[in-house]
């Protein structure tokens, strides 16, 4: 690594409700309108007559009591159009389509679509040089699924021998390292949400150790009647059919969520190696980041907003920036009332009075798990790249905060220099990254 300044985004590939590519997604962005649609999953029976398994082989009952069994605990999630078995072939080979799970074939694509969108091709250089850090937290639950469903219906002998990658919360790591040829140490993180700006602080370590680019960031695919059973009684969970009320972050008046599909795969790159390879996009730089922990309950989020605050004032210390210096903040957005309230007290402790724009553009995608914090932080870039901040699609009433300066309409060429991203995970992780304009 040539050590001569901080690493930079050069290719940013994107797999959501909101387009693929990120021309797409960025266009399609900036309308503000919701990609949230009516769950095409929640056609099919999630259990038999019997209250067993249902006849169609590919869904499995919802291990949960209760009416959940029966019908999926929401009603319209944010979906990836055109990625079937059948459509994604233009990114997975049928060999390693039989082997991967619906997230899987999210990572391949984004990370083919960020290596194009960098000029990068891996065969051009040392496989050392390159490597590849993700973030996962629902993995593989549709193949994990299927082949449970077949377990319970033929026995053993029927299960596929790739249940034991298809499901694993590594799989895409593996998989990308593999048809990539990316040599370099790889990895992944499991920190729910928060997972893939932990991601991108491991990337830049890599590059501080000689590495020269790292593919980074987070899909996922949680809309399986298992994985939506496994989310049923989250707090704060909408069963609304109005995709545009299902995710309402900050709102004083009944805060809700709903799961999406998808994520983001970015190319960091070692300043000096993106120079010597003639690669000339630059999206932004990656100035600081911060991770903490709670250190409360092994599930739930702390009622205590210390944490989360910390994070943000390291990253934005470790950028040698101050507050002020901030011009807009890609936040969680839980869409829980109580999360959202610890939000709004975390970014107060950081920012004081100052309303700094807060934008959280995933309600027009729903929460992706840990593919959430990866689009984020392709919004960002693109955001600083295009000078515009994008928006958050408005809740029809009042804030859980008046003074918040949420951004619910693009703001254009306001000069925006500086983005913090922020996120938290089940169980009390906390995690903040700062992103500037490229020089």
């Amino acid at each position: 690594m040539s050590g001569d300044g901080r690493p930079v985004i050069t290719g940013i590939g994107v797999v959501a409700p909101t387009g693929v590519g990120a021309g797409r997604h960025w266009e399609n962005g900036l309308t503000g309108r919701s990609r949230i649609g009516a769950l095409r999953s929640a056609v099919e029976p999630w259990a038999g007559p019997d209250g067993g398994p249902p006849d169609d082989s590919s869904v499995a009952t919802a291990p949960v009591p209760g009416d959940a069994c029966r019908r999926p605990p929401v009603r319209v999630a944010g979906q990836v159009p055109g990625f079937s078995a059948d459509q994604v072939g233009d990114f997975v080979g049928s060999r390693v389509r039989v082997q991967t799970d619906r997230w899987t074939w999210f990572a391949l694509a984004a990370t083919r679509l960020a290596f194009e969108d960098a000029g990068l091709d891996p065969e051009r250089h040392d496989p050392y040089q390159l490597s590849v850090v993700t973030a996962s937290a629902s993995g593989g639950n549709e193949f994990g699924q299927r082949e449970i469903n077949t377990l319970w219906r033929n026995g053993p002998g029927s299960v596929s021998a790739y249940q034991s990658i298809g499901w694993f919360y590594a799989a895409s790591s593996g998989q990308i390292s593999i048809r990539d040829q990316l040599k370099g140490s790889c990895g992944v993180f499991v920190a729910d949400a928060a997972g893939p700006l932990d991601a991108l602080a491991a990337a830049a370590r890599q590059l501080r150790r000689g590495v020269g680019a790292v593919v980074t960031g987070g899909t996922e695919a949680p809309l399986s009647p298992y994985a939506l059973a496994c989310q049923a009684r989250r707090p704060g969970l909408s069963d609304t059919t109005d995709p545009v009320a299902a995710y309402r972050p900050f709102a004083a008046d009944g805060a809700c969520h709903v799961p999406g599909e998808g994520g983001a795969m970015l190319v960091l790159e070692d300043r000096g190696f993106a120079e010597a390879r003639g690669g000339s996009r630059r999206y932004a730089e990656l100035a600081g980041t911060a991770a903490t922990h709670d250190a409360g309950d092994p599930v739930e989020v702390s009622g205590d907003c210390t944490q989360y605050a910390r994070a943000m004032r390291l990253a934005i210390d470790r950028a040698g920036l101050e507050p002020a210096d901030v011009d807009v903040v890609f936040a969680d957005g839980a869409g829980e009332e109580r999360l959202d309230a610890l939000e709004v007290a975390a970014l107060r402790k950081v920012f004081g009075d100052r309303p700094v724009p807060v934008t959280v553009p995933a309600t027009m995608t729903g929460r992706l798990c840990s593919g959430g914090a990866a689009l984020s932080l392709a919004w960002a870039a693109l955001a600083l790249s295009h000078d515009t901040v994008p928006p958050t699609v408005p809740p029809d009433g009042p804030l859980i905060d008046p003074g918040l300066d949420l951004v619910t309409s693009p703001r254009v060429g306001g000069g925006i220099r500086t983005a913090l991203v922020v996120a938290r995970g089940a169980g009390g992780f906390n995690s903040a990254a700062v992103l500037s304009v490229a020089s």
